[in-house]
C-alpha cells in the first residue's frame, strides 16, 4: 500500500474520484509495493484501482490505452525507500568523500530498480530469487550490473559480502530469460586485473548477446583513503597493458560475433598514452555513460556543429572572448577544438583553464568531479573575458550546486562574469563558444 501525494489535475485518476491522500492497493488484484509493480500491472486496458481513503477501500475502474498513464503521483519515484548498498567494496569511491559535502554524497544505493529508471549499476547482492523472478516475470530491462569479476572467491574479497559470489548464478537467469544487460568492471591495479581480468572476460564472454556490451574502468583514489584498503594508480605501461589485452579479447570477440563486446574506457587510453579510438570503435557508444568513448563522441559531435554553423561563424563582426573550465582528462581536447575555433573565426578566442582537483586530489582529472572551490579559487584574478564555460557535469541533477556544497550564484558572484552551464555535448559547446544560444 503507497500513498499518493498528488493526482493531475485533467487525468484520468482526477475524473475518477482518486483523490491525494488516498492510498494504492492494489491493480487488478495486485498488490503494489513499488514502482515496479505499478508501472507492470498498470499496462492493461482496464485497471481497477483498490484504493483507501479514510480507513475505507474502494475500487475504481478505469479503461484506457495500454500504455495510458492515470495520473498519480506519489511520495518518491520509486514509491518506496531506496536499497542502500550492503557492501564493503575495497574501491568504493563514497568512501573516499571528505566531511562536510553534501549529505546526499554519502548515501550508497544498490537498487535494482534504480537500475531500469536512471540506469544505475548493482552489484546483485541485494538481490532475493523472488527478485529476480519478478524481473524475469516482468522482463525489465536492461539491467545494469557491475561485476568486477567473475572469481567468485575474490568477489567475495573485493567487495566485502559474502553473497558476492553466489549471486552471479543470476546472470544465467537474466541469459536464460532473454533479458538484456550491460556490463561494468571496476579494475584494481594487482587486485582483478592481468590474468583475473582475462577471466572475467572470458566467463562474461558466454553471456552475449544479452550481455551486449562491458565497460572496464580504473578505480577512481582520491586523496581521502586513509584505514581503507591501499590502492594505487596503474601506471602508464600497465595502463598500455591493459589496453592492449582489452583491445585483443575485442577483436576476436568481433571477429566471432561481430562484436567488440568490451570496451576500455577513456581514462585508460590517456593513462597509457594512447591515442582515443575513433568513433566506429565504439559501435554506437552503449558504455558512453560510464566515460567510454566520451571524448571522442564529444569530438565527433563538435565537427557536426562545425559544419552546420560555419558559415554564421565566419560571419561574426564583433570580439568574444570565453575561457573554457575542464578537468585535466579533457584538457588536451578541449585546447584541440578551441584552436579550430580560433581558426574559423578571427573574432574568437578561447582560453582553456584546466583545473587541478586540491579537493579530492590531482590522481582525479575528471571535470564531473571538480568543485566551485577549486574553480574560483583558480579562475579568481585571471582575465576570464565574455562568460565562463562551465560543464554541466559538475553540478547536481538540479543544477545549482557543486560536490562542495557551493551553489551556483555563489560561484557567479565570485567570479563576477556570466556564467554559460554546457552540457556534455560538443554540439551545444561549439555553439555556447560562438554564442549562438540554446
Amino acid at each position: 500500500m503507497v500513498k499518493i501525494t498528488e493526482v493531475v489535475p485533467g487525468s484520468l485518476g482526477e475524473r475518477h474520484g482518486v483523490r491525494a491522500g488516498d492510498f494504492l492497493i492494489s491493480v487488478n488484484n495486485n498488490p503494489i509495493g513499488d514502482v515496479l509493480d505499478y508501472r507492470f500491472y498498470l499496462t492493461e486496458r482496464s485497471v481497477a484501482l483498490r484504493l483507501c481513503r479514510d480507513g475505507k477501500e474502494y475500487t475504481v475502474v478505469i479503461r484506457k490505452g495500454e500504455y495510458d498513464d492515470v495520473g498519480l503521483i506519489f511520495e518518491t519515484p520509486l514509491m518506496d525507500k531506496k536499497h542502500s548498498c550492503k557492501n564493503g567494496c575495497i574501491f568504493c569511491f563514497i568512501d573516499q568523500n571528505p566531511k562536510g559535502m553534501r549529505e546526499s554524497v554519502y548515501f550508497k544505493d544498490d537498487d535494482s530498480r534504480l537500475s531500469f529508471l536512471h540506469g544505475n549499476y548493482v552489484t546483485l547482492t541485494n538481490m532475493t530469487d523472488a527478485d529476480v523472478a519478478r524481473i524475469v516475470k516482468m522482463r525489465f530491462s536492461p539491467i545494469n550490473v557491475s561485476v568486477h569479476t567473475t572469481n567468485p572467491e575474490l568477489r567475495v574479497a573485493m567487495m566485502k559480502n559474502k553473497r558476492a559470489g553466489e549471486v552471479l548464478r543470476y546472470l544465467d537467469d537474466f541469459k536464460n530469460a532473454g533479458l538484456s544487460m550491460c556490463g561494468q568492471i571496476v579494475l584494481c591495479r594487482g587486485i582483478n586485473d592481468g590474468a583475473e581480468l582475462l577471466r572475467t572476460m572470458t566467463d562474461l564472454s558466454r553471456y552475449y548477446p544479452e550481455m551486449s556490451s562491458c565497460s572496464v574502468v580504473p578505480a577512481g583514489l582520491t586523496r581521502f583513503r586513509e584505514n581503507l584498503y591501499p590502492l594505487s594508480d596503474f601506471t602508464k605501461e600497465e595502463a598500455a597493458a591493459v589496453v592492449d589485452m582489452i583491445e585483443s579479447f575485442a577483436e576476436k570477440m568481433k571477429a566471432g560475433t561481430g562484436s567488440r563486446m568490451f570496451f576500455a574506457s577513456d581514462e585508460l587510453y590517456l593513462k597509457a598514452g594512447r591515442p582515443l579510438p575513433s568513433a566506429d570503435h565504439y559501435e554506437g557508444y552503449p558504455q558512453i555513460e560510464n566515460g567510454v568513448g566520451m571524448l571522442t563522441s564529444f569530438e565527433e559531435d563538435y565537427a557536426m556543429a562545425e559544419e552546420d554553423f560555419a558559415e554564421e561563424a565566419k560571419a561574426m563582426t564583433v570580439p568574444r572572448t570565453v575561457t573554457v573550465v575542464t578537468g585535466y582528462a579533457a584538457a588536451d581536447l578541449m585546447r584541440s577544438l578551441a584552436g579550430r575555433a580560433e581558426k574559423l573565426s578571427p573574432m574568437i578566442r578561447v582560453n582553456v583553464r584546466a583545473i587541478r582537483n586540491d579537493y579530492f586530489g590531482e590522481t582525479v582529472t575528471v571535470s564531473g568531479l571538480l568543485t566551485g572551490k577549486d574553480i574560483t579559487a583558480q579562475l579568481c584574478g585571471v582575465p576570464l573575458g565574455d562568460e565562463v564555460l562551465l560543464p554541466r557535469n559538475t553540478l547536481r541533477a538540479e543544477g545549482d550546486k557543486f560536490l562542495c556544497g557551493m551553489t551556483l550564484d555563489e560561484f557567479k558572484e565570485k567570479l563576477n562574469v556570466p556564467v554559460c552551464v554546457t552540457e556534455n555535448d560538443g554540439y551545444e559547446f561549439f555553439r555556447a563558444i560562438f554564442g549562438l544560444g540554446n
